[in-house]
């Protein structure tokens, strides 16, 4: 497609709304295509909680009984707190359900997830219902702002997901989002997907020297260690951030920001560190001046060491002092108090820093203390003092006392896995030369995280925290749905191709392999390699083959596509090698009258943040209908 025609299309949109769809929180940000340094944050939701000041809401959701849509984030977590027991039990409560799409295997239109009560409901419901949700707030939202109704059509939706998420997730993740009627299969163009890290590497660009915290510059002042200083640099970043609440709307200069004047050609390498509640992933950037377009230098890499591993920690305490059995009667029979617990348990979280010495302390619901008693028969403080956990106090206004060292042996586990693979990342060879390290996500507020990160990496390159860090993924999509182009080249994550029969070659082909039919001897089984694990494809690439019907009135072509995480496969039997999807080509409606022997030209392109193809027939050079699929086969 020609550039003009690019810009045609364009042109058609009004406004890109970008979704940023969190494990634990969410939101949303729009900004018009005509006054595209404008980014508009959502407006406040209402029900924020102590401790936690942000533009962005729970990803709790509500259903009735009926299994019916009812309210999404605080509103949806305060009401079903509110119900009577007798009654909270026949609601359906979901949280932290997005990481289901990356822990499931063999992910389906059919997977299931469970709500607070046990009982089971379709994800791709739960999911479209809260995409749904976030349109008719958006859509209102710029409704109000122009005096008219805004129209669906006018908007461009961008989604943020994972980049460390499979084909099949991603996929997923679309067609919740046409069921919640953002876009349709036959307007595809008008929903994006968006890879997190991306998004916030495309923000970065674009920082200006008074918008981040340079970690490996703050040398101890006036008697002060480096980590208090972390502490009071946030500080005063929120305080700033606080004041211009009120106007939600960020500037977002027109240039490549100054931070990147030093950098000389060829070290302009950087690293994103996305952390967030489910999953943390990175990606490896070089920044092509003057336009500022990025290229991938080595595939996304990540896993599921998000700080939701610090409340599963937490949870394993409970279950040391109080017992196992106990917690998991707890939360089947009082899943409100439960929720409240964790409500109360992430304030403290947040209030864990390197340097504290007093405890934080973390009021148990009544319900708890009462269960309790009624289950085991003697009082929750008598469990604590029988346990053997010394960090943890009783104290007498109802409360768990934890020692700063219990609150920090809660975030180990998981901040040692985020440096494990950061290690694992930089000892790569691809990856030389990295001058900055950006951590974002709403994890990187951690100071326990940022000590960890700059300990263990300050001496190679420079930590830099941008200052809204938990909005910078969402600013970045927007960006990026304003000008999808400005990624220029991405690695593939896997190998992807087909089985193939090939001409038997005697000595080279394995005589298991030969296959005999009309005479002609065939080697089966054989790999046809579209495209290598980490190999590198400009955006717009196109991996072309062609594909002949088997006989002349066959009208679907089924052709199974193969994916390995080695780069070197010759068989579709090998170790490793799995199906992973279909690519289906529909001949029907194409005119009948062509020679008896087709041709159908197909081309895929794997320098996007998704797999597509088209195809054509080459006698009447018509396109043809083509579907690929990694989610339905």
């Amino acid at each position: 497609k020609d550039s003009d025609a690019d810009d045609a299309v364009e042109q058609l949109f009004l406004v890109v709304v970008a979704i940023d769809f969190g494990t634990t929180s969410s939101g949303y940000a729009y900004s018009f295509t005509k006054e595209p340094e404008c980014i508009h944050v959502m407006r406040r939701w209402e029900g924020g909680d102590p401790g936690v000041s942000n533009q962005k809401t729970p990803t709790t959701i509500l259903l009735t009984p009926e299994r019916k849509f009812h309210s999404f984030g605080y509103a949806a977590r305060d009401f079903y707190h509110d119900l009577d027991p007798t009654e909270s039990k026949h609601w359906l409560y979901f949280e932290k359900f997005k990481m289901k799409l990356h822990t499931t295997g063999n992910l389906t239109m059919e997977t299931d997830l469970t709500a607070a009560n046990g009982k089971k409901v379709k994800a791709l419901e739960i999911f479209a219902y809260a995409l749904q949700f976030f349109k008719e707030q958006a859509l209102k939202e710029l409704s109000d702002q122009g005096g008219s109704d805004f129209e669906n059509t006018e908007v461009r939706w961008v989604i943020t997901v994972p980049a460390i998420w499979k084909q099949p997730a991603k996929q997923f993740m679309r067609q919740a989002a046409y069921k919640a009627g953002l876009a349709s299969p036959e307007n595809p163009e008008q929903l994006i997907i968006a890879l997190e890290p991306e998004a916030a590497s495309i923000y970065c660009r674009k920082l200006r020297l008074h918008q981040m915290i340079d970690l490996s510059s703050r040398a101890p002042v006036n008697g002060y260690s480096p980590s208090d200083t972390i502490g009071t640099g946030f500080t005063q970043a929120k305080e700033h951030v606080r004041r211009n609440r009120q106007s939600r709307t960020f500037l977002v200069e027109n240039v490549i920001g100054e931070i990147w004047s030093e950098l000389e050609e060829g070290s302009d390498r950087y690293i994103v560190v996305d952390s967030g509640g489910g999953t943390v992933d990175m990606t490896v950037h070089q920044i092509r001046l003057p336009e500022g377009h990025l290229k991938e230098l080595y595939k996304a890499t990540g896993g599921p060491y998000g700080s939701l591993g610090v409340d599963y920690e937490f949870e394993k305490l409970l279950c040391k002092i109080f017992g196992e059995d106990f917690i998991e009667q707890f939360k089947i029979k009082r899943p409100a108090a439960w929720v409240d617990l964790m409500i109360a348990f992430e304030s403290r979280k947040r209030a864990a820093a390197p340097d504290r010495t007093n405890p934080l302390n973390i009021t148990l619901p009544f319900s708890f203390i009462d269960y309790y008693k009624k289950f085991r028969g003697h009082s929750v403080e008598h469990a604590l003092r029988k346990s053997n956990v010394d960090f943890v106090k009783w104290s007498s206004q109802g409360m768990l006392r934890m020692s700063p060292d219990a609150m920090n042996a809660l975030f180990k586990p998981t901040i040692d896995q985020i440096v494990q693979h950061l290690s694992d990342v930089f000892d790569k060879p691809e990856v030389t030369n990295v001058k900055f390290l950006f951590l974002v996500g709403g994890f990187a507020e951690s100071p326990l995280l940022q000590q960890a990160v700059q300990s263990a990496f300050g001496s190679r390159c420079r930590v830099i925290i941008p200052q809204d860090v938990g909005l910078t993924i969402l600013k970045g999509a927007v960006l990026f749905g304003l000008d999808p182009a400005v990624i220029k080249v991405r690695r593939s994550p896997l190998t992807y191709g087909v089985g193939v029969l090939n001409r038997f070659v005697e000595g080279k082909h394995p005589p298991e392999k030969l296959l005999i039919k009309d005479g002609t001897r065939w080697c089966t089984d054989v790999f046809d390699k579209f495209i290598s694990a980490d190999q590198s494809v400009a955006l717009g690439e196109t991996v072309t083959r062609s594909y002949t019907p088997a006989k002349p009135s066959q009208l679907v072509i089924v052709i199974n596509i193969y994916s390995s995480e080695q780069d070197n496969v010759s068989f579709i039997t090998e170790s490793g090698v799995k199906k992973c999807g279909t690519l289906r080509l529909d001949l029907t409606g194409t005119d009948a009258s062509v020679p008896s022997r087709r041709e159908i030209k197909t081309l895929m392109q794997f320098g996007d943040t998704e797999i597509k193809a088209m195809a054509i027939d080459v006698a009447t050079s018509k396109s043809v209908k083509v579907g690929i699929d990694f989610l339905n086969y």
